[in-house]
């Protein structure tokens, strides 16, 4: 790690300053309350800790007891860290910018003062977090008061080879710009609380003095152990060198239709109305790659497990024989809980630590829901797949369409997909059939056919061509031939 930089001790954190907090400079962290200020400065001073440096942390209006609280709620000791207590309720102290950190407004508070300062002296930290400064703000009482008291604090730090945290829970003017011009560094973060489901975190980089950063907005989760943020997707970051070949089914008839199969690196869309097919014609390829010892993960929004096993058993499918192997990872999203920079985290590091050479979403329409902002999901599938792509994955992706006939789609993102599959129903002779053809492949050529599926015990089959119908695609199809053998087939 570079020395000059100081580790946040926060997953994922560091990867978005472009490896941590510059050294010896102020750094602000402003956030709604709730938003993870706390947690965040403690994690900082902690990891300060791991590398033996000396830490502080200062409580302007939380107790000692309830800080010591909030570290063994993650299951840390607060051992390393020295915690000073100043209560500003009871205390009122302000910066002093010629002489001493701070002008006493009362006698009787000066040996709380000089106990600060002679706190800050004995322990000499390296690593130094004010939690926060809203009891400044309040005990100023003036915008021009606190300005020079934040330029005070700034300069006594100046020479001293500490880096230091200011917690702001932004309670004053909206952006207060008076402060992160003052700062070296200003990182944002907000909580929203969405209308249905978890409340969802997120981070902003807002300047870094010096220093290249991941900009825009990043989701981060609270849990036991800390924060964890999930960098934003960058696609063109990522590039790996692969050898370009097809992925078979190992149905003939499905691969021949698709002019060979699959390719590593692209991505196929299965779009149909519900009950059409979808899934089975994923699981298909995701249990052939399983069969050749390849890593293939499924990440199902829609189905539960024992669902999906008993739909994969009914096909003939030891999906769980599989699971249980290793070779497929089937992991259920719920998108009420999960955002979707957790959810790209997700695929990166099935990737990148499990080796995955198949990806399935099944399906598009969760992550849909799992976008408070549906009109960015196009932006954000586009960086997934073209991560994927260039790591050398097969990306399949399920779409279900509305209604029972299927004809339109609750987003379109066709045109991102390197392979479209269609799937719908129609009526012959009584019976509910399947259709199934391919409308795109972009890397090579495929049947222009529309042909029968059928779905049974024995597995998928790709019928013959549908010659005497006409209409399928529309789900009103006409039939025009020898109804004698439409009975036998």
């Amino acid at each position: 790690m570079d020395a000059s930089l100081a580790d946040t001790g926060v997953v994922g954190l560091d990867d978005i300053l472009g490896g941590g907090l510059p050294r010896n400079r102020l750094h602000l962290v402003q956030g709604d309350p709730g938003a993870g200020k706390t947690t965040l400065g403690l994690q900082f001073l902690l990891a300060g800790v791991a590398r033996g440096e000396t830490t502080l942390f200062i409580s302007l209006s939380e107790t000692k007891t309830e800080i010591e609280a909030v570290a063994k709620s993650h299951g840390w000791s607060a051992a390393g860290i020295s915690l000073f207590e100043l209560s500003a309720m009871e205390q009122t102290v302000s910066l002093e910018q010629e002489t001493s950190l701070f002008e006493l407004s009362e006698a009787e508070l000066q040996e709380t003062t000089r106990t600060l300062l002679g706190h800050i002296e004995k322990v000499k930290p390296q690593r130094v977090v004010f939690d926060s400064l809203s009891e400044i703000r309040l005990l100023s009482q003036s915008s021009l008061r606190y300005r020079r008291q934040l330029l005070a604090l700034k300069q006594y730090f100046v020479g001293k080879q500490t880096t230091v945290l200011l917690l702001d829970d932004r309670t004053s003017e909206e952006g207060d710009p008076q402060l992160q011009s003052l700062a070296d560094g200003v990182v944002s973060m907000e909580h929203v609380a969405p209308i249905y489901g978890e409340d969802r975190r997120r981070v902003r980089v807002v300047k870094m003095r010096g220093r290249q950063y991941s900009g825009g907005f990043h989701d981060f989760v609270i849990r036991t152990g800390g924060l964890v943020v999930f960098p934003r997707l960058v696609a063109a970051e990522y590039h790996t060198e692969f050898r370009p070949e097809g992925i078979s089914s190992g149905l003939e008839t499905l691969d021949n239709l698709l002019g060979g199969g699959l390719d590593r690196g692209t991505s196929t869309l299965i779009m149909g109305p519900a009950g059409t097919g979808k899934s089975a014609v994923a699981l298909q390829y995701a249990m052939a790659a399983a069969k050749r010892g390849e890593c293939v993960s499924v990440f199902a929004f829609d189905e539960g497990f024992p669902t999906m096993f008993s739909r994969a058993k009914a096909l003939g499918m030891d999906l769980p024989g599989e699971v249980k192997a290793g070779r497929v990872a089937v992991r259920r999203v719920d998108p009420a809980e999960m955002s979707p920079g957790e959810f790209s985290w997700h695929v990166r590091m099935m990737v990148e630590e499990k080796h995955a050479r198949v990806i399935v979403i099944d399906s598009l329409n969760g992550y849909l829901n799992a976008m408070p902002e549906y009109r960015l999901l196009a932006i954000q599938m586009h960086e997934l797949l073209s991560y994927l792509g260039q790591q050398g994955v097969a990306t399949i992706l399920v779409l279900a369409q509305h209604g029972m006939i299927g004809a339109e789609s609750p987003i379109d993102i066709s045109y991102l997909s390197d392979t479209v599959i269609l799937l719908r129903f129609f009526e012959a002779a009584g019976r509910i059939r399947k259709a199934i053809s391919v409308v795109k492949k972009r890397s090579g050529l495929h049947e222009d056919t529309i042909r029968e599926l059928v779905l049974g015990r024995e597995g998928l089959r790709v019928g013959e061509v549908l010659k005497d119908f006409t209409g399928v695609l529309t789900g009103a199809p006409q039939f025009s031939g020898d109804v004698r053998r439409l009975f036998e087939r």
